[in-house]
């Protein structure tokens, strides 16, 4: 007799559909082969000393219990600070602020807390993963809108017949993951006029803020004018200070706003750890030539990806910023980016992205894979250097 109810092997509604990511696939047979990772974005190089040593206060310090679910006082403070300093956006610590679990975390918050089932969500293609992902897990509609290489621009035209009066939010990447696309202040005020036309939400993921090439500059929508009250900003310490595995980002925007998304992170998480909120204060007080550094080392990291790619007839699109290299695969003569990135992993043992995973349409990555370059020199030569020994590899 049937109850009703659904069988214990059933699942829910909300996740038909969502799937292991290639990101995670790829990452899991390069440690099968014993490979070098340049698909996953994790960033094997040291944490800086003054964070392990705060780190390591916090704990033998016993800072160990829960703190307030939006985030130590100390931390809210700092990034207040540096979100009005950097970019350009006046915040309240204590009202517009949340310390969240990574910036992932913050935008599951944001996303759970202002996006309703069958809302429209505009997001551009290439995306990262993990936000179409969340974003099908809230049921929203999505319309993806295309950026397009070589320079990742978008077409205006295309991204004002997405919007519309149905339209929740457009979901923007700065720097982006995969492509390196820096949003210029002219694109930004074009999405900005959008949002304000049709009352949407701009949510801005912007965890690589501070890795930029060749003279882009960091704008953050949410400082422009009229986009105060209807932009969500995350960021974290991630990617700037090589800790991905800490898992501390933050949300930013208007009271209003931040009241929902911390009930959120909440609900979800209860608190970022809080030792690791206590060490993270200390990032704020590196020196400018911290960021400097950083630009100019992963500046060199990509010139030496890119040479290795050209010199074995692959063709690399060159970001503005960020750490991940999207790469043209179609003169390795294979059928497909899954097929370029198998052939990349079982003869030279150098793990990639298939591109597909990244564009809402398939065919638009079929000859594409993506690299990151986040790896100590001696990971990263070793990587170029196995891809090398391809050009005089038979297909």
């Amino acid at each position: 007799m049937k109850s009703g109810k659904t069988s214990v092997h059933s699942f829910a509604e909300r996740i038909r559909g969502l799937v292991q990511s290639d990101i995670r696939r790829m990452t899991r047979e390069c440690e099968r082969l014993g490979g070098i990772n340049l698909g996953q974005g994790i960033c094997d190089q040291p944490v800086p000393d003054l964070l392990k040593e705060s780190a390591i206060a916090a704990v033998r310090g016993d800072l160990s219990i829960y703190s307030k679910f939006e985030g130590i006082d100390a931390l809210r403070q700092r990034i207040a600070e540096k979100m009005a300093e950097y970019n350009g956006i006046r915040c309240h610590p204590d009202r517009e602020v949340v310390v969240t679990v990574g910036s992932t975390g913050g935008f599951v918050a944001a996303c759970l807390a202002l996006v309703d089932a069958g809302e429209e969500v505009i997001v551009f293609s290439p995306f990262y993963g993990y936000h179409v992902n969340i974003l099908r897990l809230c049921q929203a509609a999505l319309k993806f809108v295309t950026i397009h290489p070589p320079d990742w621009r978008f077409d205006p035209k295309e991204l004002e017949r997405a919007f519309s009066d149905r339209t929740r939010a457009v979901i923007i990447n700065t720097p982006s993951n995969p492509c390196g696309k820096v949003f210029s202040r002219e694109e930004l005020d074009f999405i900005a006029s959008l949002c304000q036309r049709h009352d949407a939400l701009a949510i801005t993921d912007e965890i690589y803020e501070y890795i930029l090439y060749d003279g882009h500059r960091h704008v953050s929508i949410g400082s422009l004018p009229g986009m105060e009250d209807r932009t969500v900003t995350l960021s974290g310490f991630s990617k700037t200070y090589n800790m991905t595995g800490w898992r501390l980002g933050y949300a930013v925007g208007a009271a209003a706003l931040m009241e929902k998304i911390g009930l959120l992170n909440d609900l979800l998480y209860i608190c970022a750890p809080t030792p690791l909120q206590h060490a993270v204060v200390t990032a704020f007080d590196l020196a400018p030539s911290y960021y400097e550094r950083l630009r100019a080392d992963y500046a060199r990291k990509l010139a030496v990806t890119c040479e290795a790619c050209e010199e074995i007839g692959m063709r690399p699109f060159r970001p503005q910023g960020a750490y991940y290299l999207l790469v043209d695969v179609s003169g390795l003569g294979l059928s497909s980016d899954l097929d370029a990135a198998n052939f990349l992993l079982t003869r030279a043992g150098v793990a990639s992205v298939p591109g597909s995973s990244f564009h809402a349409s398939p065919l638009d990555g079929k000859q594409q894979v993506r690299l990151c370059f986040a790896k100590q020199d001696a990971h990263l030569e070793e990587a170029c250097r196995r891809l090398r020994r391809l050009a005089a590899s038979p297909r």
